[in-house]
């Protein structure tokens, strides 16, 4: 499937739904990657601008995220660095890299309907972490996770969060400035190998970052100072559900 051409209807139709998107991600920490696959899933927009537009698109947001969530005291380098040791690397790699549209498309579907999984099932932790991962187990995490981001153009943090509070290795608010800085630099490693690659970002993905820069400054405020998050959740698990459904089944 070739997808639709981007006309200035549907340039300003995505300009308000990636602001929307900026706003609810990056209020928990997270730069919205899988919202904005979603989001050009549902406008049948063609899928080779899914990974170059969501990676530029989470280098904004996540920027805005971690400088927020850091300013408010919240982020944990020990937490962090062992995660990023091996993640960056290999999401260069898998920005690299390039699937076919037959294993890209039910791949990243299976990502979106996963990341719906993990958004219904997100609580909300803020006792203290009972243990820090040992440095091994987060490398090895973190170089999955790594090539998974540049693969997809899907950060990452929407996996890490999960697991960081599931296993109790860090607070609900240090969780988020973790994520937030571990989407950044994956982004930016997947999109540097992206272009090594001799690909091209979408023309329309600057206009696109200037909406998702707008709804990271107004999401990653609040979201730093303990905005509810719950229903936000799990409104945006519905949109990726059916986004992945159209992308495996359509």
């Amino acid at each position: 499937m070739r997808g639709l051409p981007v006309t200035l209807p549907l340039l300003a139709l995505l300009l308000i739904a990636v602001l929307a998107v900026a706003v609810l991600y990056s209020s928990v920490g997270h730069g919205g990657a899988s919202g904005y696959i979603a989001i050009l899933a549902l406008f049948s927009v063609a899928p080779a601008a899914f990974k170059p537009t969501a990676l530029v698109l989470n280098i904004v947001v996540s920027a805005v995220a971690t400088y927020s969530f850091a300013r408010a005291g919240h982020f944990s380098w020990r937490l962090f660095w062992p995660f990023a040791a091996t993640s960056i690397p290999c999401s260069f790699i898998g920005g690299y890299l390039s699937l076919p549209p037959d294993i890209y498309r039910p791949l990243v579907g299976i990502i979106l309907l996963a990341s719906a999984w993990r958004l219904i099932s997100h609580r909300e932790h803020d006792t203290l972490a009972l243990r820090h991962p040992s440095t091994p187990v987060a490398m090895v995490i973190g170089a999955g996770l790594g090539l998974l981001s540049g693969l997809t153009g899907v950060g990452g943090g929407i996996f890490l969060s999960p697991l960081l509070l599931l296993l109790k290795w860090g607070r609900a608010r240090e969780v988020s400035a973790v994520a937030a800085l571990f989407i950044l630099v994956n982004s930016g490693a997947g999109l540097l190998g992206h272009l090594s690659g001799l690909q091209a970002i979408p023309p329309f993905a600057p206009l696109l970052a200037v909406a998702a820069l707008c709804g990271g400054v107004i999401g990653s405020f609040f979201g730093s100072r303990r905005l509810p998050v719950t229903g936000v959740i799990k409104a945006l698990s519905v949109v990726l559900t059916v986004a992945g459904f159209k992308l495996l089944f359509v």
